[in-house]
């Protein structure tokens, strides 16, 4: 049995918990940290955790430990990667890595070299269905992809630390865009370099120093563009949807709020009804498994197996170092409202990647642009000429 020390007993620990706990039964969550000794205490209770303290120290430096997870605010995660990392623990980080590029950076730095086993929780990708699409990208299904466009919405989250910039590092773009940029990354392609991006970032609505609202574009070395929209301001729930575009096919997934089940209540009892709901009232939307359609029951099975078989997961500090520093340049952008370059201190990735192409050849004379069945039932095909460049079109009947 893996024996874990989760450090927040916050509104994350408890999703992580409850996954950890329940799935593969054969992990435990051994230590809970809190700086709020009730919070703990009541947390441990509440899941059967046998240890609980107030000291982050203790609980990483635990002798039955062996598995740390980070579950707290962002401006702590470089303190328990290091101690955990000191302590030659495995270490696991929720998102965002860092409050910047250089914070994440340090973290990724620290578990190499004291080379422990690292994990970066970004739920997201490990969702049912985007692990689906995923796998059906990577066998070809959709051709080479073009523009990813992820959006995720909300009325804001659910702790005063989220909105006090000092602590978080930043808004909505930092809190939300991470999902969103590496979302898009897994679908064109972790190994294709980002290279520059355009974003807004403002603070339409709340009375908060950071943006409550985002939008921006990543453009890859490839040409592929992964398109972000996230919002602290939207009304109705949790909004998580992704739109996959390439040559060849599209795919269009919807994580969240409208995933066919829908439910009307005029009585509007009291109770939960999903994350981020706004109403227990008319129609609403729960969901049957939150920690399952959320990612956070693959997210742990592919950590604790990788961690068990001595692999390397799918997501790493290094892809979190990675959205840092594109989120980083998202930020600069925002300022300048101009196209700001991803500078990356470190890449593993390939160097050069050519530009997207579909070429197909009609004739010896005519490269393929397109073909469409017009109403009256003509096929017109789109040609251009291989030698002048010209567009023309040819008709015929099937």
């Amino acid at each position: 049995m893996t024996k874990v020390a989760m450090l927040g007993a916050g509104f994350i620990g408890d999703f992580y918990t409850y996954s950890i706990q329940g799935f593969r039964s054969r992990d435990q969550v051994y230590i809970i940290n809190d700086h709020d000794e009730s919070r703990a205490r009541t947390f441990a209770k509440k899941h059967g955790i046998p240890k609980w303290t107030t000291s982050m120290k203790d609980a990483v430096n635990d002798p039955r430990v062996e598995v740390v997870v980070i579950g707290l605010p962002n401006n702590l995660h470089l303190e328990a990667v290091k101690l955990a990392a000191a302590a030659g623990k495995a270490v696991l980080c929720t998102k965002p890595l860092g409050r910047t590029a250089a914070e994440a950076l340090k973290m990724l730095e620290a578990v190499e070299k004291a080379g422990v086993f690292h994990g970066y929780l970004e739920d997201l990708v490990y969702t049912p269905k985007t692990v689906k699409a995923v796998g059906s990208v990577k066998a070809g299904t959709l051709g080479q992809v073009t523009w990813v466009r992820s959006r995720e919405t909300h009325p804001g989250p659910h702790s005063d630390w989220f909105w006090t910039k000092e602590i978080s590092g930043g808004g909505v773009l930092l809190d939300m865009g991470c999902h969103c940029i590496e979302i898009a990354r897994n679908y064109i392609g972790k190994d294709i370099r980002p290279v520059e991006v355009i974003s807004t970032a403002d603070t339409l609505v709340k009375p908060i120093d950071a943006e409550d609202n985002a939008l921006g574009w990543v453009r890859y070395q490839n040409g592929a563009i992964g398109q972000y929209e996230v919002s602290w301001t939207f009304r109705g729930g949790m909004d998580l949807r992704d739109e996959v575009m390439g040559t060849e096919g599209t795919i269009w997934v919807n994580n969240f709020l409208r995933t066919g089940f829908e439910m009307f209540t005029a009585g509007g009892k009291h109770g939960y009804v999903a994350e981020k709901a706004e109403s227990e009232k008319g129609w609403i939307f729960p969901v049957g498994d939150e920690v399952a359609e959320l990612g956070y029951t693959n997210m742990f099975t592919d950590m604790f197996g990788s961690f068990e078989n001595k692999t390397i997961p799918m997501e790493t500090f290094y892809d979190g170092y990675i959205v840092n520093e594109i989120m980083d340049a998202c930020y600069r952008s925002a300022k300048s409202r101009k196209w700001e370059p991803v500078k990356l201190r470190v890449w593993r990735g390939k160097e050069k990647t050519g530009p997207i192409s579909e070429i197909r050849e009609y004739d010896k004379d005519h490269i393929f642009v397109k073909e469409e069945r017009m109403p009256d039932g003509r096929i017109k095909i789109i040609l251009k000429n291989k030698k002048t460049g010209k567009i023309s079109q040819v008709e015929k009947r099937k």
